[in-house]
């Protein structure tokens, strides 16, 4: 059974940068094959794609927010990272990691396995 477990600060002042660790049990040689992602959703919005990390070791990321964005992995400790510099308000939103086939997907149903999401609030 692959489970998902986000981590990280509730709290994170803008401007500042947020940090999000995703660590994955119970995973198979197949489940490296997933598209590792992070999404989000902003209160009362659907989910936003923000990026992933793919087999063989290539990050893909939404353009919308690339600048801000970086993903890493460390494979020994199952466990990738997302971190989102220069946080407004507007980031403030659930964040969740994900593993599925479908890259650039905001649908949940591209997704076989779900982290129970994480709050993150940017505030001051």
């Amino acid at each position: 059974q692959v489970q998902l477990q986000e981590s990280g600060p509730g709290l994170v002042k803008p401007s500042q940068t947020l940090s999000l660790t995703c660590s994955v049990s119970g995973g198979s040689p197949r489940t490296n094959l997933y598209y590792w992602s992070w999404l989000r959703q902003p209160p009362g919005k659907g989910l936003e794609w923000m990026g992933a990390y793919g087999y063989g070791g290539s990050i893909y990321y939404n353009p919308a927010l690339k600048s801000r964005t970086s993903i890493s992995m460390d494979m020994s400790k199952n466990q990738f990272t997302l971190q989102l510099s220069s946080v407004t308000p507007e980031d403030t939103a659930v964040y969740y990691c994900a593993l599925g086939n479908g890259l650039g997907s905001a649908h949940s149903y591209e997704y076989d396995y779900w982290g129970q999401g994480t709050q993150v609030t940017v505030s001051s």
